[in-house]
């Protein structure tokens, strides 16, 4: 639920920072009012304090940030243990000799294999 909602704010951020960089003024707007009318300004100066559409462009800009780095907090997953040697951990591996001696001892009521007990036959079997 935590991961949803931080995809959403994610995409919601993502679409303001497009937004708001589309709204904003470029610089290179003004470099032909620069040279051809006499500039009184700076061409590639610094132009004041910023206004509020680059102040909101850089919080969404933070904002985006911090959704990206909890997004790859939370998706974080250890990767599986699917090694052969892990899987033969857990693995009974049954030789034709072993096969061959829980067909003739089946009827016996013994665990013919290690690791895998027989069932008891029906007389045997305890009623509670």
């Amino acid at each position: 639920m935590l991961f949803k909602i931080v995809i959403v704010v994610q995409v919601l951020s993502a679409l303001a920072i497009i937004g708001l960089v589309l709204l904003q003024h470029g610089k290179g707007a003004d470099m032909g009012a620069a040279f051809g009318a006499g500039a009184s300004g700076s061409l590639f100066g610094a132009t004041g304090s910023s206004n509020f559409l680059s102040r909101s462009t850089a919080v969404v800009a933070a904002i985006f940030f911090v959704a990206t780095l909890v997004m790859a907090y939370i998706g974080h997953r250890p990767a599986p243990r699917a090694t052969v040697a892990d899987q033969l951990e857990t693995m009974t591996v049954v030789t034709p000799a072993q096969k061959e001696k829980a067909e003739k001892t089946a009827g016996a009521g013994m665990a013919a294999v290690p690791g895998v007990p027989a069932e008891q036959p029906a007389e045997q079997k305890e009623t509670k």
